[in-house]
């Protein structure tokens, strides 16, 4: 099964594939022992847990998987990179995003897995849908740093359109700004994007609170963004 990313027909295609390729997976778990990416003619980058035929394909390591349900605790930190770690401070500074608030978004979509996929078709560190990809100007969706620079992108978006207010901010990266507008800008009465909300928060405040003892006491007046 292929993900296509990039091109004009990257959002019906990319969550067409990713969807059916969760169901195979779930079926057949040797069918996604590794993962090959290739680019067609149009500049579509093209995933795929198939092995193909007939293109010059680059074999990748790990493999795809389910990305956690918002309603799972907490999975145990996977600790990134030194790269990647710089890419995530970069974006949070960039975007004047707390990094803490980063961390805990990634942590609770992806659990830092840069090819977990969800059933509704979001991929990457930060689970961005395809519309949302192509909309923070990320052409290839599983490329790490592109990912975490469009998914740090939106949480910028968000926090303009909803005023810094993080529980809206996060409302509106599960369910969209649209849902919370639709309830007055309140959270969603949504089982899913609640629990996603307290996941998220408690996320924040656990990792803020480990950047301030790492600081140590100098940091502790300093005014903190909400």
């Amino acid at each position: 099964m292929r993900v296509r990313t990039g091109g004009a027909k990257f959002q019906s295609l990319a969550v067409r594939a990713l969807v059916l390729l969760l169901s195979l997976c779930a079926a057949s778990p040797a069918a996604a022992s590794a993962i090959y990416t290739y680019t067609l003619k149009d500049g579509t980058i093209v995933y795929t847990n198939v092995p193909p035929a007939g293109v010059k394909a680059r074999r990748l390591g790990g493999q795809f998987r389910p990305a956690p349900k918002p309603t799972d605790p907490p999975a145990p930190v996977v600790i990134s990179d030194s790269l990647v770690e710089e890419w995530i401070a970069r974006a949070a500074a960039k975007y004047n995003i707390p990094l803490p608030l980063v961390r805990a978004v990634m942590h609770a979509e992806s659990n830092f897995d840069r090819f977990a996929v969800s059933a509704k078709g979001a991929s990457g560190l930060m689970q961005l849908m395809p519309s949302t990809a192509r909309a923070m100007y990320v052409h290839d969706i599983f490329d790490v740093k592109q990912n975490i620079e469009g998914g740090v992108r939106y949480l910028r978006v968000l926090a303009n359109e909803f005023d810094g207010q993080m529980e809206k901010m996060l409302a509106a990266y599960n369910a969209g700004p649209d849902a919370v507008h639709r309830f007055d800008g309140n959270v969603p009465p949504y089982d899913e994007t609640q629990a996603y909300v307290r996941k998220v928060l408690a996320l924040y405040f656990k990792y803020k609170e480990q950047a301030q003892a790492e600081a140590g006491p100098s940091s502790a007046g300093r005014a903190s963004w909400q």
